[in-house]
């Protein structure tokens, strides 16, 4: 059977595979290799470029911008090419190494020091640093920006219904007003705070030799500060070097990243099921697509999939997120290779989790607040001012004021006029009276809209 969107083993390359195309340049296998290269060439580039290396003649600009070529136009050709060669070696760092060297074979300057290609290198130090790279900007580039989109989308929901009152649930149950926009502002500050944790980590790369102690640079050139010359490299490539690691890099910034994701995930599970409940409720209803089917047989049905969709997304994100995090920072003494097949999913963290983005996006952009729903709910719930009235008795030094509303509200309704009366026998000023008797459910919303602009 071939390969296509309809046979693929994986719905992210499948059912989804448009959805996730932004990953795919630099999570695939090709993106991995592409990385590799770039690292080889930037090493390569580095170790010339420094006057105490003698040995190792500097490039001229031709050569170097032949270099950036190399790089620049890696294509799936290439990346063919290197797999070609894997099948001899049965290693893939050297399959690319080998390719390089014949892909710049007709450059003599390149030629005259080919053996500085891999120059002191373990497979690690070309792997651990293509890795951050791809995360970074995996990062960067897609998922920090779908995420704007939603953060986004909440503000504006936040902004536009900032004055529509709502009843909240409490354990499910009638509790103190809101505004719908205040409740779309709770989530867009969650989602801001977990957003700057994703971007504010740091990501690490070791490039110090088979087992971290420059073991084999040292042999070369005693004297030389390898130590400085590789951080300064690392840094270049806008990644935080190591100084302490064994032959891998321990992957801790790693981890901190994916659990900064799954953070951020769980907010969304989190958001996707209360709009899911919203819209049971009737606070919101779904704009309608035109050829939209909801039910194979309820012609009626409009049901919440996107959100549902989302959440189930973000749980298989989260699945795969947690093991990297758990296990990629757990390595036998100076090196097992248990973390290299689990490094190669992550496209798969990051796909599930920049899908749930989508679909949540694609959910809020058909919501419209049902007014007449959120107004009926909170004339209904009269009941809901005794947090008021017995607050206002305190202030008043009157006896047994919770006591008092709870015998005359806890678990029964309450109608308006039987809460005016009670109002009104109140011993408390008479503006202060007036102030509670003018009072509704949809007028009990504190700050809520107010805080709801500010987000």
């Amino acid at each position: 059977m071939s390969v296509s969107a309809l046979t693929a083993l994986s719905p992210l390359d499948g059912r989804y595979h448009g959805k996730v195309a932004g990953l795919r340049d630099h999570f695939s296998e090709h993106g991995l290799i592409r990385n590799r290269v770039k690292v080889e060439v930037e090493w390569l580039k580095a170790l010339a470029a420094e006057p105490a290396l003698a040995e190792i003649a500097p490039f001229s600009a031709p050569t170097v911008a032949e270099l950036d070529a190399v790089v620049a136009s890696f294509a799936p050709a290439d990346g063919e090419a290197v797999k070609a060669i894997e099948a001899t070696t049965n290693h893939d760092v050297k399959a690319m190494e080998y390719w390089l060297k014949d892909r710049l074979g007709h450059n003599a300057e390149v030629m005259k020091v080919s053996e500085f290609i891999h120059f002191a290198c373990t497979s690690e130090d070309i792997n651990n640093t293509s890795h951050a790279l791809m995360l970074k900007a995996g990062r960067d580039e897609v998922l920090l920006p779908a995420v704007d989109k939603v953060i986004a989308r909440f503000r504006e929901l936040a902004h536009q219904l900032a004055d529509l009152p709502m009843l909240s649930r409490t354990h499910g149950q009638p509790a103190s007003p809101t505004t719908l926009g205040k409740e779309m502002a709770n989530i867009a500050a969650r989602l801001i705070r977990a957003r700057a944790q994703i971007a504010a980590v740091s990501l690490t790369a070791k490039f110090n030799g088979a087992v971290g102690n420059y073991n084999a640079h040292l042999s070369a050139w005693p004297e030389f500060d390898w130590e400085g010359f590789n951080c300064r490299f690392i840094e270049s490539l806008g990644l935080e070097f190591n100084h302490y690691t064994i032959q891998i890099e321990p992957h801790d910034a790693m981890a901190e990243l994916f659990d900064a994701i799954g953070r951020m995930n769980t907010i969304l599970i989190d958001a996707c099921r209360d709009l899911w409940m919203y819209i049971s409720l009737g606070y919101f209803k779904q704009r309608l697509k035109e050829g939209e089917v909801g039910s194979s047989t309820m012609p009626h049905k409009v049901n919440p999939i996107d959100f549902e969709n989302a959440e189930g997304n973000l749980g298989i994100a989260n699945a795969v997120l947690r093991h990297f995090s758990e296990k990629l920072p757990l390595s036998r003494m100076q090196r097992d290779l248990t973390d290299s097949t689990v490094l190669r999913n992550m496209g798969v963290g990051f796909g599930h989790t920049v899908l749930a983005l989508d679909s949540a996006l694609r959910g809020l952009s058909k919501l419209e607040a049902e007014q007449a729903r959120l107004a009926a709910d909170l004339d209904d719930c009269w009941e809901v001012l005794a947090e008021p009235v017995q607050t206002v008795m305190r202030r008043f030094a009157i006896e047994n004021p919770y006591e008092q509303l709870k015998a005359m509200t806890r678990g029964k309704g309450i109608t308006r006029e039987a809460l005016q009366e009670f109002i009104a026998t109140l011993a408390i000023p008479q503006s202060e009276r007036d102030r509670l008797l003018a009072m509704t459910p949809a007028s009990y919303v504190g700050k809520a809209a107010a805080l709801a602009r500010a987000i």
